[in-house]
């Protein structure tokens, strides 16, 4: 059983007791979340539901923790005058466990 979900305008396939990262949400760790734009279902690999946009199903998770991902070092050169910038960006995520697709 799984389903594809579209979490913060991004679309992911989920299956019961997966782990994984999204971005940031603002719920606290142990938080349970509940995402209804479910795109597409199905229970057994043969029998699917398509929706059109979304279907009536919904998808339950627990927020399990807030992690940054790895530093991206962003530097930009002009040659000859003089002009260096570095900067770094670290990307937030939330990890969560999907529960009941129901």
């Amino acid at each position: 059983m799984y389903a594809i979900v579209d979490i913060k305008g991004v679309q992911y396939k989920v299956q019961e007791n997966q782990k994984l990262y999204i971005p940031k949400l603002s719920e606290e760790e142990g938080k349970k979340v509940e995402f209804d734009k479910v795109l597409f279902y199905t229970a057994d690999d043969k029998n699917f539901e398509v929706g059109a946009p979304v279907l009536n199903h919904k998808v339950e998770a627990t927020v399990l923790s807030h992690v940054k991902d790895d530093k991206v070092i962003v530097f930009k050169k002009k040659k000859r005058k003089g002009y260096r910038v570095k900067k770094g960006h670290k990307q937030q995520y939330t990890q969560v466990l999907i529960g009941k697709i129901s």
